[in-house]
C-alpha cells in the first residue's frame, strides 16, 4: 500500500497523433507514484490519436481512455473526464491540454504546490516564469485583455485568468455542481478560477505553445456574456460550502 495521494491528469485529446506517444512518455517519465493518465477523446478524432492511446495503455494499466459518445466539445470532455476521476477516487486531479501546448515537464511544480496543501493551482502565462509561443498576436491581445477585464469586473486578481493547466485537490471538484458550469468554451477557466477565488490557491508559471486552432468571434460573445453572468451564477455552482 502506498500513502502517495492518488493523482489523475485529464486531459482532452483528438487528432493529435503526431505528439500523443510523447505526452504520455513524458507525463510518465516524471517518476511520480500512483500517478494515472485520463485522455478524453470523442468522434471529433479521426486520426490514430485512439489507436495510440490503446497500445500504450495495454503496457500501462495507469491510463485510461475515456470515449465520450455524449461529447459537446472540449469543456464537456474536461468536465467528464473530472467525473469519472472522482468516481475512481482521485485525491487530485490535474487539467491538461494536450498536443504539448501544456509541458508534462512542468508537472512537478503543481505536484509540489498541492503537496504543499493548496486546494487550486493555476498556470500562468503572464507571472514571471512563464511565456508563450508560436501564438498569434490577436490570441495574446485577446488572453491578456480578457485577464484584465476579467479581473476588472469579478474583483479576482490573478495574473492570467484564462489558462487551462490547473489542478486541484478533491473537495474541490467534488463540492462543485459539475452539471451546472455555464461556459462550453474559453470562458471555462476563468469561470473555474472565480468560483475557486476564496479558496487557497496560488499560481506557477508555465510555457504554452500554441496552435494552428482559431477563435471565432462566436465564442468571445459567449465569453463576454457569461462574464457578465458569474457573480449571479455562482449560488448554483457550490453542492455545499467551500470552506
Amino acid at each position: 500500500m502506498t500513502n502517495t495521494p492518488k493523482t489523475i491528469i485529464v486531459m482532452p485529446v483528438a487528432n493529435e497523433a503526431d505528439t500523443m506517444e510523447q505526452v504520455i512518455d513524458e507525463i510518465f517519465s516524471q517518476g511520480f507514484q500512483n500517478l494515472y493518465y485520463y485522455p478524453v477523446i470523442d468522434n471529433f478524432s479521426k486520426d490514430d490519436t485512439e489507436k495510440i492511446i490503446r497500445k500504450k495503455a495495454q503496457s500501462n494499466d495507469h491510463i485510461k481512455l475515456i470515449f465520450y459518445k455524449q461529447s459537446r466539445g472540449v469543456i464537456s470532455c474536461y468536465l467528464e473526464g473530472y467525473k469519472q476521476a472522482l468516481a475512481d477516487g482521485a485525491d487530485r486531479i490535474i487539467e491538461m491540454d494536450g498536443g504539448l501546448s501544456h509541458d508534462p515537464r512542468q508537472l512537478p511544480m503543481f505536484m509540489k504546490r498541492l503537496d504543499e496543501g493548496y486546494d487550486c493551482v493555476w498556470g500562468s502565462r503572464f507571472m514571471k516564469g512563464g511565456g508563450v509561443s508560436d501564438l498569434p498576436l490577436y490570441r495574446r491581445l485577446l488572453s491578456g485583455g480578457g485577464t484584465f477585464l476579467s479581473n476588472l469586473v469579478l474583483g479576482t486578481k490573478l495574473k492570467d485568468m484564462t489558462s487551462g493547466y490547473e489542478a486541484f485537490q478533491r473537495h474541490v471538484l467534488k463540492n462543485i455542481n459539475l452539471d451546472r458550469i455555464m461556459s462550453t468554451g474559453h470562458m471555462y477557466q476563468t469561470e473555474m478560477r472565480f468560483y475557486c477565488r476564496n479558496l487557497n490557491c496560488i499560481e506557477v508559471p508555465i510555457h504554452y505553445v500554441g496552435s494552428s486552432t482559431g477563435l471565432k468571434p462566436k465564442a468571445v460573445l459567449e465569453a463576454l456574456s457569461i462574464l457578465f453572468k458569474l457573480k449571479k451564477h455562482e449560488k448554483y455552482i457550490w453542492k455545499k460550502s467551500n470552506t
